[in-house]
């Protein structure tokens, strides 16, 4: 068994609960009919089976955990690693592939587990049995950091039927060098405040070009509204036309989300950031982890944010209290 606080969502890797993209078992041994397919205009990876939309599956994620081919790999783009180590890992479940996609030195921010690349090998057997699916939404990625935003289902190993998850991973010389993660049980679209699910809504990366004007502009919101240095300025960055809260505390608009901070400020949980660690940026899409308080609670903030014609137009995000024991000296950022 893994060693856990069911109490605490977040303390598992995330890479290990992606463990169980639609795995099958068939007679004479274990093979996967996992692959990532990925939109042909989003290039976002979905499992395949089930779970497939009309998607271009590429095959050679299925065939990528043999050790024979690891080395391609190093060829591949930060993005293309990532998935595929996730496919070694935790699809295949192939010792001798697994060894060689992490490094050596590997360091997680898990709280819960331990640093290095000993322990994710050491999970495997528990994982092969697991019984978790996984479906990743989203996957965007900047320089050597890649993001996904995934939903685990059967996740009672994690502190829930259903979670809600952002992986966070950096890739050196080719292997997959660390990992942040943040877990939140998801809450159905009937019963969050905007009627929109954690993680419906657009998909689709575009514009490209600009990458640097939107990363610059939710940079500019952290700043001023996040941090409290600006607040007044947030219909610079928000649009006041139409904003799509994927929060299942907050409703959609400005409206929406002006009326959860009072009702939190309230109730004596104010929701504060003070530092912001990450920030992966492409196309329309800007990937943040802050960490802040919720009240007087240590807490870890992991939002994603859609731009269009310069304005912020559509949030998701996962919240989770950040421990004073974790497993290692790396924190959780």
């Amino acid at each position: 068994m893994l060693n856990r606080n069911p109490a605490d969502p977040g303390n598992i890797d995330g890479c290990f609960r992606t463990a169980a993209l639609d795995r099958t078992r068939r007679s004479g041994g274990e093979q996967s009919a996992c692959r990532i397919a990925f939109d042909e205009d989003t290039v976002n990876p979905v499992p395949t089976g089930r779970r497939a939309r009309n998607s271009q599956v590429l095959q050679r994620s299925s065939a990528l955990p043999h050790a024979n081919q690891v080395k391609g790999i190093l060829k591949m783009s930060p993005k293309e690693i990532v998935l595929s180590a996730v496919v070694a890992l935790f699809t295949n479940f192939d010792p001798e592939a697994a060894s060689q996609l992490p490094k050596e030195n590997y360091i997680q921010h898990n709280p819960a587990v331990p640093t290095g690349a000993a322990p994710i090998l050491g999970f495997l057997p528990a994982l092969k049995q697991s019984g978790l699916t996984a479906t990743t939404h989203r996957v965007l990625a900047e320089g050597d950091l890649v993001v996904l935003h995934s939903t685990y289902e059967n996740a009672q190993a994690f502190g829930g039927q259903t979670m809600v998850a952002f992986d966070v991973f950096r890739v050196e010389d080719g292997k997959v060098a660390e990992h942040w993660d943040n877990l939140q049980a998801a809450v159905p679209a009937s019963k969050t405040a905007s009627g929109n699910s954690m993680t419906d809504g657009a998909t689709e990366i575009k514009d490209l070009a600009k990458t640097a004007e939107n990363r610059t502009l939710v940079e500019n919101f952290v700043h001023d509204v996040l941090l409290g240095t600006a607040p007044q300025k947030i219909t610079d960055y928000i649009s006041t036309e139409t904003y799509i809260q994927h929060n299942p505390m907050v409703g959609n608009g400005l409206d929406g989300l002006g009326a959860a901070l009072k009702a939190m400020a309230e109730a004596g949980q104010p929701m504060a950031y003070t530092k912001t660690h990450l920030i992966v940026a492409e196309g329309n899409f800007v990937f943040t982890a802050s960490e802040g308080k919720l009240g007087e609670t240590p807490t870890a903030f992991f939002d994603l944010f859609r731009v269009e014609s310069g304005k912020i137009v559509e949030h998701w995000d996962t919240i989770s209290t950040i421990p004073a024991q974790m497993a290692h000296d790396n924190g959780k950022f």
